[in-house]
């Protein structure tokens, strides 16, 4: 794996990529219980993550399974995948611990899918961008405050 670093604007931070897939109707639970653990901080910001459009999800249930033993192939629309980032140190191991089983205690699964990868993520190191013309505040202004007014 790649050290951290860091360029003029940004550092490279060693972070673990926390992802799980869900039904979207269950995201907003999973992710109120993932928060009392770990706020997901980012900067300036918090509760940060990432959430897909929704797909299928293909599965067949075997013996032992909370639904039984099926024969056929089960096909589920409407499961996204989401993913967040939190620090990658010894310190927080007992932390990613308690963010596993908050997922799995708010999951609606017997077996929920939830992986975990070390990476290499972005911090800004806060510079000051009023000129750079391709910065929101400076062009277009907050995307929400312009939804809520048009």
């Amino acid at each position: 794996m790649l050290k951290p670093f860091q360029t003029m604007s940004t550092m490279m931070r060693s972070m673990l990529l926390v992802t799980f897939q869900a039904p979207a109707e269950d995201v907003d639970r999973i992710m109120r219980a993932v928060t009392a653990v770990a706020p997901l901080t980012m900067g300036n910001y918090d509760s940060n993550s990432y959430q897909s459009d929704a797909g299928i999800e293909r599965y067949r249930p075997l013996q032992g399974a909370a639904a039984g033993a099926e024969t056929g192939l089960r096909e589920r629309p409407g499961v996204v995948e989401v993913s967040f980032e939190i620090e990658d140190s010894s310190m927080n191991a007992d932390q990613i611990e308690r963010i596993v089983e908050a997922i799995f205690q708010a999951h609606s699964y017997q077996e929920p899918v939830i992986r975990i990868r070390p990476i290499l993520s972005s911090r800004s190191r806060g510079l000051d961008d009023s000129a750079n013309p391709n910065r929101w505040w400076n062009t277009t202004g907050d995307w929400k405050k312009r939804e809520q007014v048009g």
